[in-house]
């Protein structure tokens, strides 16, 4: 039984301070048992988040929506898994899951920010839920 996968990604182009920014994915590691993407980047930092957190704050259109306000509350993901991670040029992974989503291509900027700010986010998340749980 496999744990984990290790994703390979395409070579970055040279690295300049000035040219780019700190936000590129070195690595990526797919735990399937603890059901986190550990993600580590160039500036050192490394966050493993969790599918749920990673399906819930999904960046399609679907769960964005198309504009401010549209935002969709997704619920029902606790058990949710990714099947797949795909590599989208130099600058982004698809995540497939396992209940059939997979428009949203995470960018390595997108992923750091949900690395950093994951407590504040999914505590605002819990919050939504327990608004419309009332």
């Amino acid at each position: 039984m496999m744990l984990h996968r290790s994703i390979t990604l395409p070579e970055p182009p040279a690295y300049t301070p000035s040219a780019m920014p700190d936000t590129i994915a070195t690595e990526i590691h797919l735990r399937l048992v603890s059901r986190v993407l550990q993600v580590s980047f160039a500036d050192g930092s490394r966050f493993e988040l969790p599918f749920e957190y990673l399906r819930v704050y999904s960046p399609s259109a679907e769960v964005k929506g198309h504009g401010p306000g549209q935002e969709v509350l997704v619920r029902g993901k606790e058990n949710v898994r990714i099947t797949a991670v795909e590599p989208v040029g130099q600058y982004a992974v698809k995540l497939v899951f396992d209940d059939g989503h997979d428009t949203g291509l995470y960018t390595w900027k997108y992923l750091h920010e949900l690395g950093r700010e994951h407590a504040a986010k999914w505590a605002h998340y819990q919050a939504r839920c327990a608004r419309e749980a009332q």
